[in-house]
């Protein structure tokens, strides 16, 4: 690649020579710029100010917006149509020049909490409830191909418009492609507050099965919440490439708003739209991962045959599939169970296929799909009543969603797990274990260990 001031150099001359064909002078909407980047991005910076990442390992892509060129909060039932018809607007306001025919093109971030009611007024450090983010300058890499692109918020004046978009990419492009920090020794942490403790853990897993033995839920899904303090300030791009190192074939996410950063290593997609073709996960019953290959072995093989495992996985597949049929042309035969094996805990998993009927969204796919069984319960109405008055804390995003929304109102949304909630030397970890007939609280909280131990073996070396 260049060097950072070289490929900023030939950047912003890119962008001299294009900014005048842009439309500047409309009455409302948005324009986005695409310019290619000399190869593609290894990493995403971590910079100052508000930004999100979206980091693949094993699929080689990364998108990452900083800045904000626009942004729209809601909360409450009707949250993700309020926020719907938002980009619905936007989408038929919105220039996209893509003059070196990246084929890409200006795109959101769309997150939102596990409930649409906010437990507790919302602080300066909380995410809001749901929010839909337009970055002033965002980065895609696919394929060994990348861009930078730029958006604004019209009308605006073309020379306040070059300094703004020249100052942002001054900040960017230098940072690109940096080599990699050199690894840290790993340092203990400290265990803080825990909720619920292990007494409290148990006699809420005993109440969920006594509603279970009353047929009044088949699964429920309840969490804890564990503080770590760190030695030193948590860094982020440390965190993140150990994040990658440990899970590659987890979604890396990454969004900060002010001081404080969320960050999740998920396995899970909610879905992946493109045109009128959807992608769901459905990742339920879990085992954990041994040293001894042998070991390892014996272990898969007793997920794959675990009736309370099983059950709890088909739960979920049939959840998923019940609602593909209410907003599906066809839906196809679950491709599963499989096992995902991740670096400390593997998962049966199926991948749920299907033709959507016309005009289908991502916002409708998720207020359809989001919470599954996975992450609440079943039946979900049930389920969330029965959290909402039993569960001890308050899960913020964790189990929430987030990712892209395309120009064309597809895109793709990731379960908020493995997560963490991190500022200065302070991180609160978050895990859930899925309770069915046949659950037992020891097991279930030694589950809750192994998936909390993904991010604080990786917060050792941040």
């Amino acid at each position: 690649m260049l060097a950072p001031l070289k490929t900023l150099e030939q950047i912003v001359a890119r962008l001299s020579e294009t900014i005048g064909t842009l439309r500047l002078d409309r009455g409302e909407g948005f324009v986005s710029l695409a310019l290619e980047l000399p190869k593609g991005l290894t990493m995403a910076p971590d910079l100052a100010g508000p930004q999100f990442q979206f980091a693949h390992n094993h699929r080689g892509e990364i998108r990452a917006g900083y800045g904000v060129a626009a942004e729209w909060q809601a909360q409450g039932e009707s949250r993700l149509e309020t926020l719907r018809n938002v980009a619905r607007r936007i989408s038929e306001q919105w220039q996209h020049l893509d003059p070196d025919e990246t084929s890409f093109s200006g795109f959101a971030m769309l997150g939102f909490a596990a409930s649409p009611i906010p437990a507790s007024p919302a602080g300066p450090e909380t995410l809001p409830n749901a929010l839909l983010w337009l970055p002033e300058l965002a980065l895609c890499s696919h394929a060994g191909q990348a861009a930078v692109i730029l958006s604004s918020a019209l009308p605006i004046d073309r020379d306040q418009l070059f300094a703004r978009w020249t100052a942002r990419l001054a900040q960017v492009i230098p940072q690109l492609n940096q080599p990699a920090l050199d690894p840290l020794t790993p340092a203990p942490l400290e265990h803080g507050d825990a909720e619920p403790d292990r007494e409290r853990w148990h006699d809420l897993v005993l109440s969920a099965l006594e509603q279970i033995d009353q047929e009044r839920l088949k699964k429920v899904v309840v969490c804890r919440r564990l503080r770590l303090e760190g030695r030193r300030r948590f860094d982020l791009t440390r965190l993140n490439a150990a994040l990658a190192y440990l899970f590659p074939s987890c979604q890396v996410v990454t969004i900060r708003r002010n001081a404080s950063s969320f960050v999740a290593a998920t396995p899970e997609r909610l879905f992946t739209q493109q045109r009128n073709r959807i992608e769901v996960d459905a990742i339920a019953g879990t085992a954990c991962r041994a040293a001894s290959a042998d070991r390892d072995a014996a272990l898969t093989s007793a997920l794959r045959t675990c009736q309370k495992s099983l059950h709890e996985h088909m739960v979920v597949v049939d959840a998923v599939t019940e609602t593909l049929d209410h907003c599906s042309r066809r839906v196809e035969p679950p491709d599963g169970p499989r096992v995902m094996q991740l670096n400390n805990a593997q998962h049966l998993w199926s991948v749920v296929r299907a033709e959507l009927d016309p005009g289908m969204d991502v916002f409708q796919l998720a207020e359809l799909l989001h919470p599954t069984p996975a992450t609440n319960g079943h039946p979900c109405e049930v389920a969330r009543a029965w959290l909402h008055r039993s569960e001890p804390i308050q899960r913020g995003w964790y189990t929430g969603a987030a990712g892209i929304v395309e120009a064309d109102l597809t895109g793709e949304l990731w379960v908020l797990l493995r997560c963490a909630r991190i500022q200065d030397r302070t991180a609160d970890l978050y895990a859930g274990a899925g309770i069915v007939a046949g659950s037992d609280p020891h097991s279930e909280w030694q589950e809750t260990e192994h998936k909390l131990a993904a991010m604080s073996t990786a917060l050792q070396f941040a």
